[in-house]
């Protein structure tokens, strides 16, 4: 019975939809009207409600963390099926007709859970390129490709095919950001336009 209530609590809370939550109370309407209609903390950015991206970005982490955390404290060694079904629930969450987010903050939170120093290189790169390069959908791939290579960097060879699996769906979601960035067309956080 552990895997499956580790299943189903990952995914619960993952599947939890804090960008289109906030965006409603807060009064900013439906986010999936909005730019790319993505449920995550940078489409939440383009209705000009900085501080309801925010809260998003850290509610998709904290659901990604604590999916892994409480589901291991409940059912020790199951924090790996808490954590795969915490980022299929917020990319496809069935309260959206499985049309949800990217992935790249709630993985974030459950790299951070399973190996906080991985988390730590993980943070680093996303909000760093964020800050230098301006480009969400680069930063994001980016941090979750780093998650597998730094778990193999550290020895935690255990979490290596979790994450790499993890790391390629934010890069699979992210097709379309792949053709822009290749077209020179994907938008800079920040530009007009």
């Amino acid at each position: 019975m552990a895997p499956t209530l580790a299943l189903a609590a990952g995914y619960l809370l993952g599947s939890i939809p804090f960008g289109v939550i906030l965006t409603r109370l807060g009064g900013a309407g439906d986010l999936r009207s909005v730019g790319s209609g993505n449920i995550g903390a940078t489409n939440v950015l383009r209705t000009g409600r900085k501080e309801l991206a925010a809260a998003t970005m850290l509610l998709d982490i904290g659901k990604g963390w604590l999916a892994v955390w409480l589901v291991e404290r409940l059912f020790p060694g199951q924090g790996i099926v808490a954590a795969a079904a915490a980022f299929m629930g917020h990319c496809y969450p069935v309260w959206l007709r499985f049309r949800g987010g990217k992935g790249v903050a709630t993985l974030m939170g459950i790299v951070l859970a399973l190996h906080w120093p991985c988390g730590l290189i993980y943070a680093l790169v996303w909000l760093g390129l964020l800050a230098t390069v301006r480009v969400s959908s680069l930063s994001g791939m980016l941090a979750a490709a780093s998650a597998p290579t730094g778990a193999a960097a550290m020895d935690r060879f255990d979490l290596v095919p979790l994450l790499l699996a993890l790391a390629l769906l934010v890069i699979w979601k992210h097709r379309a950001n792949i053709e822009r960035l290749l077209d020179g067309t994907e938008p800079r956080i920040g530009a007009r336009g």
